[in-house]
């Protein structure tokens, strides 16, 4: 699909989904409601906080196993570069290192500026804060949450770019990388949610925010490929 084809149903509708459930999640309680029947259920603490699956095998496992992927991804573009064989494969495995890597790094920047606490440092969770809107100023002398948007689920979410690097190269294989990409954040983003790491809201924001640049990304590559298939046919024309 062309850029311009597929920008409006690839953003806007999920976009507007992601936002409407954003506003069930953090302004109508949702977020608090999922909260709290995780504490209950955990019998009125974070029981799984460091248990060795949640913590142990999908969290740190994850991180190395989100590292590993990424090193692999870069071992087979820097191969795609040198052999003829593969040269079909560096262009979307070259739009897939910038998407996913500016989607995971925009989820870390954005973690820093919002200043957002998780469901463990809130009292009503056994912390000692008090819950803080989004945008709400800060008090001073308390200290940063840096929770929101959700940083490990965005090491899963990161991987829905697999969905356009399966579009620059093999539309077939489309859903499948979305079905990865998708489930791998879901994975993540439920072993934080039941330790009391992050709300249902924060691992939302982290798939739009991936989402949104993984599509802003490919639509690059998609117009530069506009351009250099009309400079390549003016090439030809003018030896014509």
């Amino acid at each position: 699909p062309s850029a311009r084809g597929s920008s409006p149903p690839h953003l806007v509708l999920p976009l507007v989904r992601a936002r409407a459930a954003g506003a069930l999640l953090m302004r109508a309680g949702g977020d608090q409601w999922l909260a709290d029947a995780l504490f209950r259920l955990e019998g009125g603490h974070w029981a799984l906080r460091e248990h060795w699956l949640t913590a142990g095998l999908v969290h740190r496992g994850g991180k190395w196993a989100s590292v590993l992927a990424a090193l692999a991804m870069l071992a087979v573009l820097l191969r795609a570069t040198r052999q003829a064989a593969l040269h079909h494969l560096r262009r979307p495995l070259l739009y897939l290192a910038l998407a996913t890597l500016l989607g995971s790094g925009s989820v870390s920047l954005l973690k820093s500026a919002t200043a957002v606490d998780c469901p463990w440092d809130l009292a009503r969770y056994g912390g000692t804060r008090l819950p803080l809107d989004l945008l709400a100023r800060h008090p001073p002398g308390v200290p940063r949450g840096a929770c929101f948007p959700a940083g490990h689920a965005s090491a899963g979410y990161a991987w829905v770019a697999l969905y356009f690097a399966a579009l620059l190269g093999r539309p077939a294989w489309r859903w499948r990388g979305l079905l990865a990409g998708l489930g791998t954040g879901l994975l993540f983003g439920a072993a934080q949610q039941l330790r009391g790491a992050h709300f249902l809201s924060h691992d939302l924001a982290a798939l739009a925010v991936c989402w949104t640049l993984s599509l802003a990304v490919y639509c690059m590559f998609v117009l530069d490929g506009r351009r250099r298939a009309a400079a390549a046919t003016r090439a030809v024309e003018a030896t014509a």
